[in-house]
């Protein structure tokens, strides 16, 4: 299995980590890098297959957010991976929410070459983990037609 932490460097990684802390000041830096590592393995399957329809879960996406605040970093690692993962997120409800979506995720990470964390992959009523994100993904890519989205909904990834 991969290292997912290995795809960014140590200082970006460490700053990443510490954006996770910051958002989040009960959390410890060793759970955050969890977080982060999560993240990582997340954009990485999104990039590797963008017609799969994928979305993090709530802890997870306090990984993916602090990413993306680091611009320059997730730019070059998108492009590195091939395609930009882009995150149109919504506001939570349960009423729209995939229950299949997470099993999905972790098939389609575990398919990019990782082992997910499965503390960190659960549902939105089951999170272990206490996080400031609080947004919801439908599970967009776009290659399921989620490329021309209206604003509030989801795609994950894009050319």
């Amino acid at each position: 299995m991969q290292n997912a932490l290995a795809l960014l460097t140590p200082e970006g990684l460490e700053g990443v980590v510490a954006t996770v802390v910051d958002n989040n000041p009960d959390m410890n830096e060793g759970t955050a890098s969890r977080i982060v590592a999560e993240a990582l393995k997340f954009v990485h399957a999104a990039a590797q297959f963008p017609t799969v329809r994928i979305a993090p879960s709530k802890v997870v996406d306090e990984g993916w957010h602090a990413l993306i605040l680091h611009t320059g970093l997730y730019a070059k690692l998108c492009q590195e991976l091939g395609h930009f993962v882009h995150h149109y997120p919504e506001r939570p409800d349960p009423e729209r929410y995939d229950e299949h979506v997470i099993t999905r995720t972790l098939a389609t990470i575990e398919q990019a070459g990782y082992a997910p964390d499965a503390e960190l992959w659960t549902g939105p009523t089951k999170t272990l983990v206490g996080v400031a994100a609080q947004c919801q993904h439908t599970g967009c890519s776009s290659g399921s037609g989620c490329g021309t989205v209206r604003p509030g909904q989801c795609a994950t990834s894009g050319e």
